[in-house]
């Protein structure tokens, strides 16, 4: 009987593990709702999901960030948070350069690239990922996961940028899939450019480019080595 029931504990377990948990909200205290929504929607250009308001002691307003599976809330007795308080939201980009551009161009003040310090992680810098020590410009090598950009809204809520074009392996499950148009192009940019040194090593054009593309993009997202 006490083996039966471990079993069943154990299995029950196993199917609990099982479910898809999908992380869909962030809270961000604000302390002027109004504002907040112009930076987020006009500024930033995000997608307005919703504004709720009952018109007395409620209100609850969503965006979602292009590309984005997760959104982010803010409103009136939502949270309890002190304004401001919320730092280190990381926005994953395929091109850090292109997307601190189009801030400046809205208007949003950004810092410039930077990348960490190797194996130092105290300074005096505002902490993010890698410590508190900020190395001007993007990470030399042009890796994955290590160049970042960082900005804040009127209430001093912090967001970075981080740029990420291949994922390490195990990060990417289920089928190839882009969020957007620009992450697609950004695959296929760099599907062509490695293409054209696979060809420079061949000596000649490779008549199988599609299939060499989409086994280079596969890849990519999987966290794997990319084909010779």
């Amino acid at each position: 009987m006490a083996v039966q029931q471990e079993e069943q504990q154990t299995n029950s377990q196993t199917r609990t593990a099982a479910v898809d948990m999908k992380f869909e909200l962030v809270v961000i205290p604000v302390s002027d709702i109004d504002r907040a929504k112009d930076f987020y929607g006009r500024k930033l250009g995000w997608r307005l999901d919703a504004d709720y308001d009952n018109g007395k002691d409620f209100r609850v307003i969503q965006f979602t960030p292009p590309g984005s599976g997760c959104s982010v809330i803010f409103g009136r007795n939502v949270t309890g948070a002190v304004p401001g308080s919320v730092q280190g939201l990381y926005l994953i980009v395929s091109d850090i350069a292109a997307a601190r551009n189009q801030l400046i161009a809205r208007g949003i003040q950004v810092t410039e690239v930077f990348h960490s310090a190797g194996d130092t992680y105290s300074g005096p810098d505002e902490p993010y990922l890698f410590g508190r020590a900020r190395v001007s410009g993007p990470d030399p090598e042009n890796r994955s996961y290590r160049s970042f950009a960082s900005f804040h809204d009127p209430d001093g809520n912090g967001w970075l940028f981080q740029e990420i074009t291949a994922r390490l392996p195990g990060r990417v499950t289920g089928g190839t899939a882009y969020a957007s148009v620009t992450d697609l192009a950004g695959s296929l940019r760099r599907a062509a450019a490695a293409h054209g040194r696979h060809e420079a090593r061949l000596g000649q054009p490779d008549a199988n480019w599609p299939d060499w593309y989409a086994d280079y993009m596969v890849r990519e997202q999987s966290g794997e080595a990319p084909p010779e």
